[in-house]
């Protein structure tokens, strides 16, 4: 799926659809991938020097300071696994939260049959916000890079929307990875990889990649 991008020209972004063998609740995660929520372990990604700050400049402008608790996901993911918060949630946020804890790039996942089409990446104006959380907590998005669906914002670098959230009954998502031109997106690149691998080991199909 080749989601178009507006007024993004720092951004590299890596998309992948994914189709899970069955509902998302008859899949437990595997001790493997549970593993690779620990900070500590041996993991086939790292991040480069200098891929911190380039996440945080993909984000700034227009409006977005990417601090405190508007800081990028994957920024947010490190703290909490270096002090043991990093659980497991369930097999589709945790090769997301794992690929994202050990590559520096904020990932999102997003159930495609919550999302209504079309999808596009874009800066919503300012005073835009979205319910991130089942206690109804809200994110102001005006100015962050955004994918958006026919009902507004829905996923980002620092928080997804509750409502496009993957739940028991999800069977396929889309996941994003948000990540700036950097020493020649190979990282990216083998970012999305990775993940690709993952889900297959899940026995799930990816059934689409954007262009490289």
């Amino acid at each position: 799926m080749n989601v178009p991008s507006e007024d993004a020209p720092q951004l590299d972004l890596q998309t992948l659809v994914v189709r899970l063998p069955a509902p998302l609740e008859e899949l437990p995660s595997p001790p493997w991938l549970v593993e690779l929520l620990r900070a500590d372990v041996d993991a086939p990604l790292s991040a480069p020097d200098g891929l911190r700050d380039a996440v945080r400049d993909l984000l700034r402008g227009h409006g977005y300071k990417p601090t405190g608790r508007g800081k990028p996901s994957s920024e947010y993911l490190v703290g909490a696994a270096q002090d043991g918060r990093l659980g497991s949630i369930n097999a589709v946020v945790d090769v997301g939260n794992a690929a994202s804890l050990h590559s520096g790039l904020p990932i999102s996942v997003v159930d495609l049959g919550r999302a209504r089409a079309p999808l596009v990446v874009r800066r919503p104006p300012a005073g835009t916000s979205f319910v991130f959380n089942r206690g109804g907590q809200e994110i102001d998005v005006g100015g962050l890079l955004c994918l958006c669906d026919a009902d507004g914002p829905c996923a980002n670098a620092v928080k997804d929307a509750q409502r496009t959230k993957t739940d028991g009954a999800t069977r396929e998502v889309l996941v994003l990875v948000w990540a700036p031109h950097f020493e020649g997106g190979a990282h990216a690149r083998a970012t999305a990889d990775h993940v690709a691998q993952w889900f297959g080991r899940l026995g799930a199909a990816v059934t689409s990649r954007a262009p490289r």
